[in-house]
């Protein structure tokens, strides 16, 4: 009798002041947590549960059978431990442990996302009582504040904002998990025509120090690229061309070409600049342009200077020649000579086109121009490859849970 009337005033006193008896009967209930279900993720499921009721501890609304609660029951039953996620299950897990509430979820790495699931299962009356989903960014280690705010969510408690914007899954175009990295690499050829003084130096004769080939040249190499930024409409690229020109007129030019180039548009227009790194030989000498020395306005370099004079001064018809200057102010430059001295050389490579796709064969197609001093390569090239793998720039290493 003294019980029921000390209840009596309780229930009055709580609705006096206006408290909440719902939240009273809440605050007293028990729950128990079973393992939750964990797909491509490294968190194991027993440290998922561990997180789960370390949250619903803070929240302070229940009370929280611990592991060592659950213990006796879930050795007596395996299925309790690794496949306990339906209502049936959790109902009858949650008779045997004669709890109020039994909750449980699942934990799921969906490409650039986690997707977690939280449910409260009402025991007595075999029911759905809460459940809540959340997408967030890809962040492994970051599992328990994922729990904390859908849980948090489930109960109507603020969570604090900085937290909840930096691991939300943001579906924009370009987010650091968003971005791909392409392996579009493959064979590239060419042709070009050689113009100023390149040109020159490729028709010159053999003998005078020239080429002794056409002004046009073939291009065999192979193109190594990397995508360092991606959307469905720009690409952002690094290049490394290997190339070898003029093979089909018995010559080896090798050069290298580090480029940096942009994609644009579904239809993949691109256009790329860099240098270009090769072997260049040069000498110091001067063009007789007003033959003087000569009727066809050949090169002289110092070495076929100095044979000139030594043969010439030997002829009393001939005015002595000073082997130190060639006369009309020709002077000594540097200018291209296949006897010459061998050294690097750089030009600025800049090129324009598109790539054609099909399926996952890619043809790109490119206008170029690459200039130096006096003259350069102007050309086609074109090449084939196969798209043949495509995966994050930023390799997450999650932290393991052990």
């Amino acid at each position: 009798m003294k019980t029921k009337k000390l209840h009596s005033a309780l229930l009055f006193v709580a609705i006096l002041f206006g408290i909440n008896t719902s939240f009273l009967a809440q605050n007293n209930a028990t729950i128990a947590v079973a393992n939750p279900n964990v797909n491509t993720l490294t968190v194991r499921p027993e440290a998922a549960a561990k997180m789960m009721r370390l949250e619903l501890i803070k929240i302070n609304k229940y009370k929280v059978y611990d592991e060592f609660d659950m213990n006796e029951v879930i050795k007596a039953n395996e299925e309790y431990k690794t496949g306990c996620y339906g209502q049936s299950c959790l109902t009858k897990l949650g008779n045997e442990l004669k709890v109020d509430y039994v909750m449980s979820g699942s934990l799921d790495g969906l490409g650039n996302k986690i997707v977690v699931t939280i449910k409260i299962i009402d025991v007595k009356n075999q029911a759905l009582y809460k459940s809540s989903v959340r997408e967030f960014d890809n962040q492994e280690t970051e599992i328990q504040r994922m729990i904390e705010i859908v849980l948090a969510d489930m109960h109507g408690i603020t969570v604090d904002k900085v937290i909840t914007d930096r691991l939300a899954f943001k579906n924009e175009v370009i987010t650091s998990n968003n971005i791909g990295k392409i392996n579009n690499s493959g064979p590239r050829i060419g042709f070009a025509y050689l113009t100023g003084s390149v040109n020159e130096f490729a028709t010159r004769e053999m003998k005078y120090g020239g080429l002794g080939i056409q002004p046009f040249t073939s291009m065999i190499g192979y193109q190594i690229e990397g995508q360092y930024v991606g959307t469905e409409n720009f690409s952002a690229l690094v290049e490394g061309i290997i190339n070898v020109s003029g093979l089909e007129q018995g010559q080896f030019v090798p050069s290298i070409s580090l480029l940096n180039g942009f994609r644009f548009g579904k239809a993949n227009w691109e256009f790329a600049f860099g240098p270009r790194f090769g072997i260049s030989s040069t000498s110091q000498g001067f063009f007789d342009t007003e033959n003087e020395y000569s009727s066809d306005g050949r090169y002289f370099s110092e070495s076929d200077w100095n044979a000139y004079v030594i043969e010439n001064n030997n002829d009393p018809s001939n005015p002595v020649l000073d082997p130190n200057n060639p006369g009309f102010d020709y002077g000594f430059e540097k200018n291209f000579d296949r006897r010459g001295e061998k050294s690097l050389a750089t030009t600025f490579l800049i090129a324009f086109g598109r790539t054609f796709q099909a399926g996952a064969l890619n043809i790109p197609v490119n206008l170029f121009y690459s200039s130096q001093r006096g003259g350069g390569y102007i050309g086609i090239n074109m090449g084939f490859n196969v798209q043949k793998s495509k995966q994050p720039i930023n390799k997450n290493n999650p932290q393991r849970y052990y």
